[in-house]
Order: structure tokens, then sequence, then C-alpha cells
């Protein structure tokens, strides 16, 4: 774990430096080691950063450690720099992905049960009702939709209500990727407006068709999407191995700052 500690603030500490990143002289914790204290927590404290900044200092890693109060505040101030960090490990996650494959998936993320949705306080409404066809069983509250690679390095990713299905999703995509990158899904991704319009970029969209489809593929390349899509799913058992049982959160932005944390802190486990 010290390895990993070490490496995490090294990453956040010469990424402030190479953006000139300005901190004000007087304060005695640094942003590097709060993005450190709040990757640390998702990695190894399932997102508790009570436990993280305990340990941290108890280990003499970080010997000024705020208090739970000033750290909340200056992890939300910073919030930015960890969207950053995760584009630069993706950049370097598509330099390294040199068959340019890459596969898209969604994951919900619950933030209570169903049971309790009368009394939710985070998200209110319908548009945070969504369906998990392979449960079949419904779950209130925000979707992970991810693009990772071949390998299951996720490059790029945002959140969107549970309501919002993955054809909708497509469209929020920015697909910033090399120019003949293949990019495979599952049949929720079926739209030829938008396969017309990435073909056009140089990108193909190539999801599992549909019985009923208009374009119909042979059947080895439907094998070889079949067998991408298990990196996908192995990226999301990665996140889910972080992930607590529920997420404790107070406010929807502190909610969804948790759940972008730990995908950084998945992408981050592909260093080692």
């Amino acid at each position: 774990m010290d390895t990993q500690i070490i490496v995490v603030f090294c990453l956040c500490a010469d990424m402030l430096t190479a953006l000139h990143h300005y901190e004000d002289p007087q304060r005695q914790m640094s942003d590097a080691e709060v993005m450190t204290t709040a990757i640390v927590a998702m990695l190894y404290f399932k997102g508790n950063f009570c436990m993280a900044s305990r340990f941290l200092y108890d280990g003499h890693y970080i010997p000024n450690m705020l208090g739970k109060s000033r750290f909340n505040r200056r992890l939300h101030n910073i919030a930015e720099l960890f969207l950053t960090l995760f584009l630069r490990l993706g950049e370097t996650w598509k330099k390294l992905n040199e068959n340019s494959i890459y596969v898209i998936d969604s994951y919900p993320i619950a933030v209570c049960d169903n049971y309790r949705i009368p009394r939710a306080e985070i998200y209110q409404g319908e548009d945070w009702r969504g369906y998990i066809p392979s449960k079949k069983r419904y779950f209130y509250g925000i979707r992970i939709h991810v693009l990772v690679t071949e390998q299951g390095e996720p490059v790029e990713f945002f959140l969107a209500p549970g309501a919002m299905n993955d054809t909708s999703a497509l469209g929020l995509y920015n697909f910033d990727l090399p120019e003949e990158s293949l990019v495979i899904g599952d049949k929720a991704y079926n739209d030829y407006v938008i396969e017309d319009i990435m073909k056009e970029a140089g990108i193909v969209l190539s999801p599992i068709r549909k019985k009923n489809s208009l374009r119909p593929v042979p059947p080895f390349i439907f094998y070889f999407q079949s067998t991408l899509r298990k990196v996908v799913e192995t990226t999301g058992s990665l996140i889910e191995r972080l992930l607590p049982k529920s997420i404790h959160a107070v406010t929807a932005k502190g909610f969804e700052l948790k759940v972008a944390l730990f995908v950084v802190a998945c992408s981050i486990n592909f260093l080692w």
C-alpha cells in the first residue's frame, strides 16, 4: 500500500505542477495531499474520507491533515482537477491501446433501496428511477456511462439520471478517439444516425445487432462483439469492488463527486 500511496501523490503533484496550479503559500495542506487523501479513500476505505484521513495522518504520510469540514470544502473546490487527472490517464490508455478497439456500457448506481424512494432527499422524481434488464429490477439513482479500451482502462465517462437509457446517452459521448477506432456496444446502442455521423468522422460504431435490425452482421462479427463485451463487464466489476454497499452523501453534488472519484480510482488501479 505504501508504494501505491506514493504513486498517487506523485501523480497528483506532477499534474498540478504541469498545470502551473496556484496555491496559497499559507496553506498547511496542499491540493495534491487533498487529492491523494480522496483517492486513497476510494481505493482502500470504500469512500470513507474520515478513515482515509486518520490512516494517512497516523502513518505520517500527511502530518498537517485538515478537519472533516475543511477537508470537504477543499475537496469540492478542486473537484474539476480530478476530471483533469482522469482525462490525462485516459490519454495514456489510448496511446497504449494499439488496436484502437473500445467498448461502451453503463452501470447503475443506486442512491437508496426501492422501499426508501418516498423518503429520498438527494434525488426526487421519476427521472432517477431506472431499470436494469439483466436483473429485471428497478433502481433509484444515476448511471455511469463509460468508454473503456480493449484492456478495460476507462478513457471517458459521464453521469446521467437513472431513467436515461443507453440509446439516449449515446449522443452525449465525446468519442475523442483516434481515426479508424472501433467502438463496440450492446443492443441498446443501435442508432443508425449516430453510426453514420461517427463513420464520417472516421470512427466505426459496431453495436450488437437486434434480431430485426436493418443492418445485420455476420455470425463471426457477433462472436467478436460478444467476446469484447466481457471486457467492459470486467471494468464494471472493478468499480463494484471499490464501491461500498451504500454511498454516504448529504447532497446530490457530494454523491456524484464520490461516484466520479470511484471511476478515477478505477483508472488509477490499472497503473499497478
